[in-house]
């Protein structure tokens, strides 16, 4: 009688403590996860701040005005476009923060570097980068239509046209502020010169960012453990 009895209380014992062994076991899976991403997106963020350093030397004087045409804004409507707004204004951060501590990456044009490029002429559209590359991100990824993350190209080109559009203004008032210019001086010498070029570079921006995301997709469809995973 005793023997049957003990049995089935033989049997559950050794189960208890192996609840708590489960648990224990999920943060050391879980942390080499965090770590990896963590320096993806700081690798991701040095890349995108190298290219705009390369897009800022690109750049021809116009004897006119005290601002350089240069490929600089491009590199923040494309990146705005590739990265979450989040990463966008880290990248942008992180250039400026490059830029101040004296490393050569704004443009030659003033010749000035560290500080005092930073709130020389040009200060305006350096400064409204972060906000500018935040807002064309969430502005096209916040206009997808159904199961879509982003919109397509047409949502591309009028996010990047707002985020350029954000980066003219302040440049303008900018000058307004540092050089006592009037409204319409300001935007003669800061904005009205470089609607052409940028018209361009935003056009260029929106359909390389389609471009990447329709590869991206195609990718994916072609992917067999993306079957698998249905």
């Amino acid at each position: 009688m005793s023997k049957e009895i003990s049995a089935p209380f033989a049997t559950h014992v050794p189960s208890v403590p192996t609840a708590p062994a489960a648990y224990a076991a999920a943060p050391v899976q879980i942390a080499p996860l965090t770590r990896g991403a963590g320096i993806v997106s700081i690798g991701i963020i040095l890349a995108g701040s190298a290219m705009a350093a390369v897009c800022a030397h690109l750049a021809v004087p116009l004897f006119f005005t005290p601002v350089p045409l240069s490929l600089q804004p491009f590199a923040v409507l494309l990146l705005g476009l590739l990265l979450s707004p989040r990463m966008a204004a880290a990248t942008f951060v992180a250039y400026l923060v490059e830029g101040a501590a004296g490393l050569p990456v704004f443009a030659p044009i003033p010749a000035t570097s560290g500080l005092a490029h930073l709130f020389g002429p040009t200060g305006g559209y350096l400064l409204a980068y972060p906000l500018a590359a935040a807002l064309i991100s969430y502005l096209w990824r916040h206009a997808g239509v159904g199961r879509r993350p982003v919109g397509g190209f047409w949502t591309a080109l009028g996010s990047a046209a707002l985020g350029n559009l954000l980066i003219l203004a302040c440049g303008g008032l900018w000058l307004v502020v540092i050089a006592h210019l009037s409204s319409l001086s300001a935007a003669a010498l800061a904005v009205v010169p470089f609607l052409p070029g940028d018209a361009l570079k935003v056009a260029a921006a929106a359909a390389l960012a389609c471009g990447a995301l329709r590869l991206r997709r195609n990718g994916f469809e072609k992917d067999p453990s993306a079957e698998v995973s249905k």
